[in-house]
């Protein structure tokens, strides 16, 4: 296998043994390849530099710099990777900060091991790890009757067409299903999602999800 088809991860997790692990089951898959790990993320942005991973794998609590800092500093580099928070508890604010500051989705730590492998594949590809039940129910949790009009406002600048494909975005929607229910190919729905993300000044896809929940579309 080529050296380029591998997708890169950087692990942080303050447990050894638990990053022992997430290790082991990811590199159980010949297609990923944990290039990093450390206890918090202290210099994580020097990490990403180094190591260039496609995917930051991040627990959500750690001592010293933890996940949401990580996130922060991450989503703000340029041609940054993909950022996955580990939780124990899905209804979490820290997980619902970590979404709004850019981070691509979350797994629960105990995520079945072949889930916690096509989570990094899923990411990979630019798409989301959310569960569209338990966005929902995090999003509902937190959200503020200013977030609502705020997220209408900024939805007035996307076509029918753009609309239609954030809501099937935060439906929990693949790039392919769009596609098909759309009668277009992925090729147009990536560009539709290009257009949507400027438009509404969204990092990723996820944040456009949040929007569109902030602003009771899904």
């Amino acid at each position: 296998m080529e050296g380029s088809a591998v997708i890169k991860v950087l692990l942080l997790d303050d447990e050894v043994l638990v990053r022992s692990g997430i290790r082991m089951i990811l590199e159980s898959d010949p297609e990923i390849r944990v290039v990093a790990e450390a206890g918090d993320g202290k210099g994580v942005a020097d990490l990403v530099a180094e190591h260039r991973p496609d995917v930051v794998l991040t627990d959500i609590q750690m001592p010293g710099v933890d996940g949401l800092e990580v996130t922060r500093v991450v989503t703000a580099l340029p041609d940054a990777p993909a950022v996955v928070v580990l939780t124990t508890f899905d209804l979490d604010e820290y997980v619902h900060t970590a979404l709004r500051r850019g981070a691509t989705g979350f797994l629960l730590k105990d995520t079945p091991p072949r889930d916690l492998v096509n989570a990094v594949h899923v990411v990979r590809r630019g798409e989301a790890m959310l569960s569209p039940a338990v966005t929902r129910r995090l999003l509902g949790e937190f959200a503020t009757g200013g977030a609502v009009e705020s997220a209408k406002a900024r939805l007035t600048a996307l076509t029918s067409r753009e609309r239609e494909v954030a809501v099937a975005v935060a439906e929990g929607w693949s790039n392919a299903v769009i596609a098909g229910h759309l009668g277009v190919s992925e090729a147009t729905v990536k560009v539709h999602l290009g257009r949507i993300m400027s438009k509404v000044e969204a990092a990723n896809r996820t944040q456009v999800a949040i929007l569109v929940h902030d602003a009771g579309l899904a």
